[in-house]
């Protein structure tokens, strides 16, 4: 449950203690206190942690180790750990963390676990919401994230193209968005080439669903989620090790809904629009094969070099839709190159945009949040790179693996052209190891930190 307890005058302080902070925490704790934590051989260090025992039994506090307020190594989230490491109980902060609101949010993330089939019935710890921090908010957006968490951590057999649909779909309607959902062949006579041909291998049909929420006249704000909840790679294969995670290929989607749910039950002044493309990439006789030549949705005619780079086509014909009614900003996530993770390593996604205003409100709210995001190039001599033989564009290019997160970005430009603001996230979706804020699986990446952008542009009415 991400939300807070309620006020409680027996809530059990925690104290964090940092090195240059311990004397001040001593002198509150007490001299007795103090000495057993010494003699436990309590540290100030990062992440130590030493409970304090009551009469009769009780627990009286805990202290945390954390670091300095301006260490460069000091995470705004480690009391997640908390979440996980103190006995059943409600808590409270008994000082100010270096910032307290993202404290409260990542005790709040900490306690998330995936728990569709391995039920983890361990009591929790509660946490009363710190002085000065917006409560509601802040559990809206832990809420959120594992909303977002979920749908990733969710197995294919679980969340095909059906269920995906199914997840869109109630995410708009619950907040009172008009939804339009195009399947299967359907596909084809509303002019979505791509997504139709990339999905159309699989038992479960391709489709775009598409929501709007907001008041006509408000700035037009679009999402788009690369939504394939399988990718077996088609016929260009992946091995076995390509294939682990990859029911994570739907992260795109996941963090437009995750972003979306909190811009609609904020009440953000935006008319907002989300569009998902949605397949599982299979193999079957009528599969995409190397060498086919699709006209897209834009009209460009799209040379398929490989059958395993089939997230920009889906997202090529669902960025034409939403670029037609050119959006003031538009931005696209996807799970789409693991040269991206090769460049920043699975914590950093890049994003792309030719917009230096919004560059600059990206990377602001990115290190507000603790979000982190790295603007990388749309280098334009590496056009070249995605030139079609037949085609006027090849998905996969001529690179030689090369520059891939780069060439996948201009790929998808070239199919944004009225947009006012457009930026591409190349997220990755996941934790390969559990961190402070969270176990090892699905996150949520780029979402908070552009919530705290559109709040700050477009706040409520």
């Amino acid at each position: 449950m991400q939300s807070f307890a309620s006020p409680a005058p027996n809530a059990i302080p925690v104290w964090f203690v940092s090195a240059d902070g311990w004397a001040a925490v001593k002198g509150s704790i007490g001299d007795t206190a103090a000495a057993f934590a010494e003699r436990c051989g309590f540290k100030p260090r990062a992440g130590a942690l030493q409970l304090i025992p009551g009469a009769g039994g009780t627990l009286e506090g805990a202290l945390f180790g954390v670091d300095a307020a301006d260490a460069p190594s000091r995470d705004p989230f480690a009391s997640g750990e908390l979440a996980t490491a103190l006995p059943e109980g409600v808590y409270r902060f008994a000082n100010q963390p270096a910032d307290a609101d993202l404290a409260a949010l990542g005790f709040l993330l900490g306690l998330y676990r995936y728990a569709r089939f391995k039920a983890d019935q361990a009591p929790r710890p509660r946490l009363v919401a710190p002085e000065g921090v917006d409560a509601a908010r802040t559990e809206r957006i832990a809420a959120a994230v594992a909303f977002g968490r979920d749908l990733v951590n969710a197995p294919a057999n679980l969340l095909g193209p059906d269920a995906l649909e199914e997840a869109a779909v109630a995410t708009g309607e619950g907040c009172g968005a008009k939804v339009v959902v195009i399947r299967g062949d359907d596909l084809l006579t509303s002019r979505f080439p791509l997504v139709h041909a990339v999905g159309r291998a699989a038992a479960q049909a391709p489709r775009i669903v598409d929501f709007v929420w907001g008041r006509e006249g408000a700035p037009k704000v679009t999402l788009v989620g690369k939504g394939v909840t399988f990718d077996s790679g088609g016929l260009d294969i992946k091995p076995a090790s390509g294939m682990e995670l990859m029911k994570k290929d739907m992260g795109g989607a996941a963090t437009a809904l995750t972003l979306a749910r909190l811009v609609m039950e904020t009440g953000l002044d935006v008319r907002l629009r989300v569009v998902i493309p949605v397949v599982e990439n299979a193999i079957s006789a009528p599969a995409v094969r190397p060498g086919d030549v699709i006209v897209s949705r834009k009209g460009l005619a799209v040379e398929i070099g490989n059958t395993d780079a089939e997230g920009r086509l889906i997202l090529a014909d669902a960025l034409a839709l939403a670029d037609e009614e050119a959006p003031d900003l538009m931005l696209d996530f996807a799970t789409l190159t693991g040269a991206a993770r090769v460049a920043l390593g699975p914590d950093l996604p890049p994003f792309y945009t030719d917009d230096e205003t919004l560059a600059g409100l990206v990377a602001k709210h990115a290190r507000g949040a603790r979000d982190p995001l790295w603007r990388m190039p749309l280098w334009r001599p590496y056009e070249a790179m995605i030139d079609g033989t037949v085609g006027d564009v090849s998905n996969s290019g001529t690179g030689a693996g090369m520059a891939g997160s780069i060439t996948a970005a201009l790929f998808l430009r070239r199919f944004v052209e009225k947009a006012k603001a457009w930026a591409h996230f190349d997220v990755y979706a996941w934790n390969p190891k559990a961190r402070a804020h969270g176990p090892a699986g699905g996150e949520i990446q780029a979402a908070r930190a552009l919530f705290e952008l559109l709040s700050e542009l477009y706040p409520k009415r």
